[in-house]
């Protein structure tokens, strides 16, 4: 019966939920368990850093995600802080991926992942802690155009909104810079076609 009414309570939370603007969707609690891995979106609910800043973290996370399962397992993790150069014990591994294991599958998903780097830069780990490790020695700053040392989720979020209209800049640049390639790209066809014409005569 514990069975059922668990698949139960995964099955509805896997219905459309709360959107942004209601409270459990205020709450960040749109990746709890059974749901909203579908429809995370790192740079909606992770406003607190740039897109470069997330872009380096998800190159980061792929690096070490062997499996390409979307998931950094244990041997994964081990793998990970070995190349980092902070090796840990087996139990020192499971008491990391514990710490931000929010869905308790003992693996780390994207979401979880960038929780490391969101209770790194909120001054939210233990200097000693295994995740500490990781965020100092990942080489991704997340202190300077992150949370700023927001001290907790809710003064991220406030500074989140404020951050909003530079995410849409940044956006705005680079889409800027991809029609200036294209164009460029375009001049530089037509040229080679007016030689190749040349050359035809």
């Amino acid at each position: 019966a514990a069975a059922e009414e668990l698949a139960g309570r995964r099955g509805r939370a896997a219905e459309p939920g709360p959107g942004p603007g209601s409270p459990v969707g205020r709450a960040g609690l749109e990746g709890s368990p059974g749901g909203g891995r579908r429809v995370f979106s790192p740079a909606g609910e992770f406003r607190e850093f740039s897109r470069r800043q997330l872009r380096d973290m998800e190159r980061l996370f792929r690096q070490y995600d062997a499996g390409r399962d979307g998931f950094i397992d244990l041997m994964e993790l081990k793998l990970m802080m070995e190349k980092l150069g902070a090796p840990q014990t087996h139990l020192g591994l499971k008491n990391m991926i514990k710490e931000v294991d929010e869905d308790l599958d003992s693996k780390l998903s994207f979401r979880e992942f960038l929780l490391i780097f969101r209770k790194a830069a909120a001054g939210e780990l233990q200097e000693d802690s295994g995740l500490h490790a990781l965020a100092r020695l990942s080489e991704i700053d997340v202190s300077t155009e992150g949370v700023k040392g927001a001290k907790n989720f809710f003064e991220a979020k406030v500074q989140a909104i404020h951050d909003a209209s530079r995410f849409e800049e940044e956006i705005k640049a680079e889409q800027e810079e991809k029609k200036k390639q294209a164009e460029e790209l375009k001049q530089r066809k037509a040229a080679f076609k007016e030689l190749q014409s040349t050359f035809k005569q």
